[in-house]
């Protein structure tokens, strides 16, 4: 399946993070071996436990939730940071990111989903701050991110991608032009991400794809 799924994304120049929350280190290690290195967990400390046991050449995205004391613990190796979805926050990454004398790479997370249980940017509360967060010089802003609603409704799921593109395309017309690193769209998971490659994704985030059922 990987093989497959790797030549379908390539073709369409679009980013695999292979999402590889409550897995084994094992699974991980065996795609790890098939070439791939862009891996996405949900759980700080269940990052840095893997980030620890394997390979250093991985690529970490943390893609979940992330709380402003829990930043410390992945600062250090962490490479892209896909849940950014407030000031604070930002703010808090640019700061641990000077005591490791790095930068970090980020994706701004706006709310596209119905639910009120999905995080992220209110988008008109983002342009307020998008300024400032421009400002902090160790965080590289490499695009947006959004997870779309749970839902059957292939109209809902094209109507949330379709926005978040347009969001996207505001953000870089306006803040971002001369940024030729502003470029990521992530979105789509293993249900939907071939509506997502259709509506301007340019990184999909899939796990039960690839490596079977998430153990919980």
């Amino acid at each position: 399946m990987y093989e497959e799924l790797q030549k379908q994304l390539t073709d369409n120049n679009v980013t695999l993070v292979a999402v590889s929350k409550t897995k084994p280190q094992v699974a991980i290690q065996e795609l790890y071996d098939l070439g791939h290195r862009i891996f996405g967990e949900n759980r700080v400390q269940e990052l840095t436990e893997k980030h620890e046991a394997l390979p250093k050449d991985i690529q970490w995205h943390l893609i979940g939730q992330l709380q402003k004391n829990k930043v410390k613990y992945i600062a250090p190796f962490v490479d892209c940071i896909q849940s950014v979805d407030s000031l604070a926050l930002a703010q808090v990454i640019q700061k641990e990111a000077i005591k490791n004398n790095r930068s970090v790479n980020i994706l701004l997370q706006i709310k596209i989903a119905q639910e009120e249980s999905k995080s992220g940017y209110k988008y008109e509360n983002l342009i307020e701050d998008i300024d400032t967060i421009k400002s902090l010089e160790n965080i590289n802003i490499n695009g947006v991110m959004g997870i779309g609603t749970f839902t059957g409704e292939e109209s809902i799921t094209i109507e949330e991608f379709t926005r978040l593109k347009e969001y996207f395309d505001i953000l870089k017309r306006e803040y971002f032009h001369a940024n030729e690193n502003f470029k990521e769209i992530s979105m789509g998971m293993s249900g939907d991400y071939a509506l997502a490659i259709e509506h301007g994704s340019t990184m999909v985030r899939i796990g039960s794809l690839l490596f079977g059922s998430r153990n919980y």
